[in-house]
């Protein structure tokens, strides 16, 4: 019996047993038909995250499982993004690693193109996530040294079945757009007309000619409200604190790249100067038009509590035109509106919440997570960090080569093990 266990105990430790005897270095393995045995990493995530440290990791020679709740690839942009979305930053900002976004993109990709650029990568790296599988539990075991991972099989957004997986490293690349946020509101339920999240919004043509109230001045809603005036709309933005709006370029270049460039040379303070005198010359003094900046500069801001600036496509104009109208936060929805903390009521025929989202990682990880990409016990963590796309193409970079380092120094283990050195060697 001791020399059975001795044995079982080494093989839960080998990184190429397969549990039948045979060694193999590439699939996932079945152990009992319930608990899958995953040689390399687990990620969970088949996002733009999930799919970089897959790649790096498949550029490696490490196999590894992608686990994705959803039934595609990038599920946020495919499924819960606006259609007129497009990135943010310059393409040279977002693209993953290994793999340029191709010549002919425009500066800003479309959310078509993205998503077909994403596309193309899993192709290209041979990345095939397990889709409609959703990660309800992850703990560290600390008796095997692996993490035990649980999931449901989602069928038609329900939740069932399940399958228990077992690795050595565990890699959360859900990232922080997992949920979407949806305030209460007073009189809530009193409000007779839609109410929707921007996760369910695709265009404003379903509301031409219609009174829509949005609510969250950043990116999303900004953009949301341009989109409902170009399709014939009368959107007003609830502004429920202070907002850094910039100019998407300056001095022909992107502001980002701009910012980039002025941090190699000047403190942060220096250049958030910089920036808010170009704004207020290029965009004029947003205050007067209920956009209120924050005491702390868009740079020292974003680094101290991860809030991004607005850069402006065309929706300031919108404002100072009174195509787009701006209201304080909401005091309470009526019946057929909302009445606003100024005292002012209006009629509205629906509602937009541009109020973002939030991760979901501490409802199923059983641990502490980390603070940065590199956590305890073979956690890892990507896209938290609040930097973007280029952070996490840095970050992926950072985990694959850590992995690495772990995995050759237990295949150097295993080998050593397996084949001892003959008398005439040790000789």
């Amino acid at each position: 019996m001791k020399r059975w266990r001795e044995a079982e105990c080494k093989r839960v430790h080998d990184p190429f047993y397969a549990g039948d005897g045979r060694k193999v270095a590439v699939n996932p393995v079945e152990i009992d038909g319930k608990c899958i045995r995953v040689l390399g990493p687990i990620i969970v995530g088949g996002g733009p995250s999930g799919l970089a440290v897959a790649a790096c990791l498949k550029k490696k020679g490490i196999p590894c499982v992608v686990l994705e709740r959803a039934n595609c690839v990038a599920s946020l942009w495919q499924l819960k993004a606006y259609d007129r979305l497009r990135l943010h930053l310059p393409k040279k900002f977002c693209q993953l690693p290994l793999m340029p976004f191709p010549s002919w993109f425009p500066t800003y990709p479309t959310k078509q193109q993205f998503v077909a650029y994403l596309e193309a990568y899993a192709r290209e790296f041979g990345i095939r996530p397990r889709f409609d599988e959703a990660v309800v539990a992850a703990e560290y075991d600390a008796v095997v040294g692996f993490w035990r991972v649980k999931t449901a099989v989602v069928n038609q957004g329900r939740e069932e079945g399940g399958r228990e997986y077992m690795c050595r490293w565990l890699v959360v690349a859900t990232g922080e757009n997992a949920e979407a946020v949806v305030p209460g509101f007073d009189g809530a339920g009193d409000f007779k007309r839609p109410i929707l999240h921007t996760s369910l919004y695709k265009s404003g043509d379903a509301f031409r000619g219609k009174r829509v109230l949005v609510v969250g001045c950043g990116n999303s809603g900004m953009e949301v409200c341009l989109d409902l005036c170009h399709h014939g709309a009368h959107p007003t933005i609830v502004v429920r604190d202070s907002v850094h709006i910039l100019p998407r370029e300056m001095l022909c270049r992107s502001t980002f790249g701009l910012s980039m460039w002025l941090l190699r040379w000047l403190p942060v303070r220096a250049v958030d100067r910089l920036l808010l005198l170009a704004a207020r010359l290029l965009l004029g003094d947003t205050a007067k038009l209920g956009l209120p900046r924050p005491q702390l500069g868009p740079l020292e801001l974003k680094l101290r509590s991860g809030k991004t600036p607005v850069l402006d496509v065309g929706t300031l104009e919108k404002i100072k035109s009174g195509a787009i109208k701006v209201r304080p936060a909401i005091k309470k929805l009526m019946e057929h509106g909302a009445e606003f903390t100024d005292g002012r009521s209006e009629g509205f025929d629906a509602v937009v919440l541009a109020t973002g989202y939030k991760s979901n990682v501490p409802y199923w990880l059983k641990r502490a997570f980390p603070h940065g990409w590199k956590g305890e016990r073979g956690l890892y963590a990507i896209g938290f960090t609040k930097r973007g796309l280029m952070g996490a193409s840095l970050d992926a970079t950072r985990i694959a080569e850590d992995i690495e380092r772990c995995w050759k120094a237990e295949v150097k283990t295993t080998m050593a093990f397996a084949c001892p050195p003959t008398r005439q060697a040790q000789e």
